[in-house]
């Protein structure tokens, strides 16, 4: 069994505190941003548009993030407290909502630019997993999205938290829904998957969804909306709706595949 007790700031300049949170989302944007002009885009004129896509997407992430967590786990708060929604520093971000703010910004680019928007969602589906490995990463140093209690020989005491030993359920969704779900679409892609734009965002949403609502039975749900629907909680029920889109996407965009 493990002690955590990290401390959430990774380093001070002067009287500015860097904290693990923004290093992850610097160093998961950075690094999709390198390996997709590098490896992964194969067209040119996609490439020389993609360091201007990047922008959309950042902007995309950090929007939809924060309205989705205002939205699908805080309303009643933020309801009446409408200043606090831009204080993004105080925390409160939504995969999902980043997710969704990514499709939109992503279906806005591509029509502006004449082409398919699946094009850009399969290059950025291949290399979220390593924004959400880091991102998992610094929940587990900023002792948030802990998980259940258990007695389990690799259990994790959060001391900022209590003293109970936990699911570290952060580190779950890092390997799961990072690393492994990495490797998958890549085994995909070599598979010539990208063949056909949308099987690879399809796969996506499958596995991230199926991850994630494994996952969700050994964390600890948003103390704000506890469990909602059929003793789910709230990322269960949207990770559910996005698996049922992901399954329609591969077998629409799996039929083309067959026929070509």
């Amino acid at each position: 069994m493990f002690i955590n007790n990290f401390d959430p700031v990774a380093f001070q300049i002067f009287s500015l505190e860097i904290k693990w949170y923004s290093l992850a989302y610097i160093s998961g944007i950075l690094l999709g941003w390198i390996l997709s002009k590098k490896i992964f885009i194969s067209n040119e004129d996609m490439r020389e548009k993609f360091d201007d896509f990047i922008t959309y997407i950042i902007l995309g992430v950090i929007i939809g993030g924060r309205l989705g967590y205002v939205l699908f786990y805080n309303l009643n708060y933020y309801f009446y407290n409408v200043i606090d929604i831009f204080k993004i520093w105080q925390g409160g971000m939504s995969f999902h909502g980043g997710l969704i703010g990514v499709i939109i910004v992503s279906i806005w680019f591509a029509k502006k630019n004449n082409q398919n928007v699946f094009n850009y969602l399969d290059i950025i589906s291949l290399v979220a997993p390593i924004g959400i490995f880091f991102g998992r990463i610094a929940n587990f140093i900023n002792s948030e999205l802990y998980g259940t209690e258990t007695n389990l020989p690799w259990a994790v005491k959060f001391i900022q938290i209590d003293n109970l030993y936990r699911h570290p359920s952060q580190l779950y969704e890092a390997i799961f829904e990072g690393l492994i779900l990495f490797l998958i679409l890549i085994y995909f892609r070599k598979k010539e998957f990208m063949k056909v734009p949308g099987l690879i965002s399809g796969l996506f949403l499958i596995f991230y969804s199926v991850f994630r609502f494994i996952i969700e039975f050994v964390r600890v749900p948003d103390e704000q909306l506890g469990y909602i629907f059929l003793n789910l909680t709230m990322g269960q029920v949207i990770s559910f709706i996005f698996l049922i889109i992901g399954s329609y996407l591969v077998i629409t965009k799996h039929e083309i595949k067959k026929e070509s």
